[in-house]
């Protein structure tokens, strides 16, 4: 509920919440590994204290979630290509030792148990305000939300295992590139999982393990080696990659993805590299080629609902996706990519030498893919411009 400062990113956080036993939460290594899983993902600074409850929590209302036996697996589940891609594809290897958990409800969720072939469960997640908006607009806390369930998840199923699904572009990319003076983005990073490992083993003393298999790949490649593997291109069309509400990308009454956001960037290229050809009622920005920025938005879609935010975020996700393809070309970045390639090798358990080499691999195959969607475009597309005015 607390905005940013304007010319400084970090907040100061006290925070004081009842639990049935405090005694555990204010465990030095509890409370500890909490404040540097969270202090590490926002770039705030926290304090907790945990008192005790005067009454007992309600017990939850609804049926216990559903975890079979037998699991080796977790995979984190989202509407995104990478979780339907990523899902499947270990869906191949481990059968039904694996269970996807989602937060919330969507699509899969209301289909009846006898027609979902997946195990699959959905852990009810709701926060409310006071009337307030959420001043919170970076998003991080949600890797913080999504790391915790799966590991809850783990700890019930007895699953060691936890697949993040999220390719290299979108696990490492934000964290190379960041947003103007804005911390760096670790939300789906290997960095923070690892904190998180530790967060969860003091306070339940279970050990976890967050899992990469797609972390030195681009996402073009993840779709590449599913068509490849389970040949159904109409399995990716109806994914969500955009984060924007209804109310910001409705036409006609029916929610679209904005299409000129990062992840929305990132999802087009990708799918342009695999060949894969969406339907233009999948975005409000139908027409990328268009000269002028508002002239790509569908009809449906009234011009005065092209607010500055939406430029905002299309040129900020332009120039980070033309930024991250020319990020190894500078001999200014050549310290931060060592440095980020061994930590990272620390993280994932390989050699300093061998994260570089896979770092520059992921970052030339980027610059490619990029490159290649920028001129299906056209010279004359704004966002062609954008790039050029940036150089």
């Amino acid at each position: 509920m607390k905005r940013r400062p304007a010319y400084t990113w970090n907040r100061n956080f006290r925070v004081r919440i009842p639990v049935h036993s405090p005694a555990i939460w204010n465990r030095g290594d509890v409370k500890g590994s909490l404040i540097e899983a969270l202090t590490f993902l926002m770039g705030d600074r926290w304090d907790f204290e945990f008192i005790q409850r005067q009454k007992a929590a309600d017990k939850p209302q609804q049926q216990n979630i559903a975890l079979p036996a037998g699991l080796e697996a977790v995979l984190p589940f989202s509407d995104g290509l990478d979780s339907r891609a990523v899902g499947r594809l270990t869906e191949l290897q481990l059968g039904k030792a694996l269970i996807r958990v989602r937060i919330g409800s969507g699509s899969w969720d209301r289909l009846p148990r006898a027609k979902q072939p997946l195990h699959f469960t959905s852990i009810p997640y709701k926060v409310q305000t006071s009337g307030s908006e959420f001043a919170e607009s970076s998003a991080r806390s949600r890797g913080f939300k999504f790391t915790l369930v799966s590991g809850l998840a783990s700890y019930l199923s007895k699953a060691q295992r936890v697949v993040m699904t999220e390719s290299g572009q979108g696990a490492l990319g934000p964290s190379l590139v960041p947003v103007g003076q804005a911390y760096e983005d670790y939300r789906n990073h290997p960095l923070f999982t690892q904190r998180m490992e530790r967060f969860i083993s003091s306070l339940l003393g279970w050990s976890v393990r967050f899992e990469f298999p797609r972390l030195w790949e681009t996402k073009a490649q993840t779709l590449r080696l599913f068509l490849d593997k389970c040949q159904d291109p109409s399995a990716l069309i109806d994914t969500r990659s955009c984060w924007q509400g209804s109310r910001q990308v409705g036409v006609n009454g029916i929610r679209r993805q904005c299409g000129i956001c990062a992840a929305c960037l990132l999802r087009r290229m990708s799918l342009h590299a695999v060949g894969v050809i969406e339907p233009q009622s999948n975005y409000v920005w139908e027409n990328l080629r268009s000269a002028r920025f508002c002239d790509g938005v569908a009809a449906g879609f009234s011009r005065n609902r092209i607010t500055s935010s939406f430029r905002e975020y299309a040129i900020a996700g332009t120039l980070h996706l033309d930024q991250l393809a020319t990020v190894n070309e500078s001999a200014l970045n050549a310290r931060q990519l060592t440095a980020s390639a061994s930590s990272l090798s620390a993280a994932v358990g390989i050699s300093r030498s061998d994260a570089e080499s896979r770092l520059t691999l992921l970052l030339n195959q980027h610059k490619a893919e990029w490159k290649i969607f920028m001129q299906s475009l056209g010279n004359d597309s704004f966002m062609t411009r954008w790039t050029e005015i940036a150089q």
